[in-house]
């Protein structure tokens, strides 16, 4: 294993533990940037409050980058936020889907209620199978269960990496997940790329 990917997997490793808890407990701010500096990142939200939230060297930075459904492969970690499909069929319609890098497979892992709406949920694991036929459809098997996901064309796919705060200026769209036991700080910033709006 060269240096390369032994610095991925570590920062995977050091995301997963800092931001697993928030992910799974569905706390989110969303909202686009007023400024951001060393210690403090200031954001509108959608209701159109301004709230801040301490940055500091625990604050983990992920990128968002416009993906297609072919950068979802068997094996590929995802997470997608969802609502069941009509006709009790036990399937979920995606609102969203999130392909992570390899070194952070196993973040938020499972399945459990979102803030996407009524009814809705975030799966994240490991894509099984894959058909592309009147639509998309994945099962997503995490630990101790297994969902199938239908995706319909016009759902957004994004990849998602580490970023920097340089990286961020005013008018990015971001969401901001609340460090483990302190809702002032950010724990992780989720940002957009090249104007797009993270979608979960």
């Amino acid at each position: 294993m060269n240096r390369k990917i032994i610095t991925a997997a570590a920062v995977g490793i050091a995301i997963l533990g800092a931001i697993a808890p928030a992910v799974a407990a569905s706390q989110h701010v969303r909202g686009s940037v007023v400024a951001i500096t060393d210690t403090e990142i200031t954001i509108a939200t959608r209701s159109g409050a301004t709230e801040n939230f301490a940055v500091n060297s625990g604050t983990h930075f992920l990128g968002e980058s416009t993906g297609t459904m072919a950068d979802i492969k068997p094996g590929s970690y995802i997470g997608s936020a969802a609502v069941p499909m009509a006709g009790g069929s036990g399937k979920l319609r995606a609102l969203e889907v999130t392909v992570f890098p390899p070194a952070m497979a196993g973040i938020g892992e499972g399945h459990f209620p979102y803030d996407l709406g009524k009814s809705s949920s975030m799966t994240n694991g490991t894509v099984g199978n894959l058909v592309a036929s009147n639509g998309n459809t994945m099962k997503v098997n995490y630990k101790g269960g297994e969902k199938t996901i239908v995706v319909p064309a016009d759902v957004p796919v994004v990849t998602i990496a580490p970023g920097a705060a340089n990286e961020i200026t005013s008018g990015v769209k971001v969401i901001i997940l609340p460090a483990k036991g302190d809702p002032n700080a950010a724990g992780a910033v989720l940002f957009g790329r090249n104007g797009i709006t993270p979608p979960q």
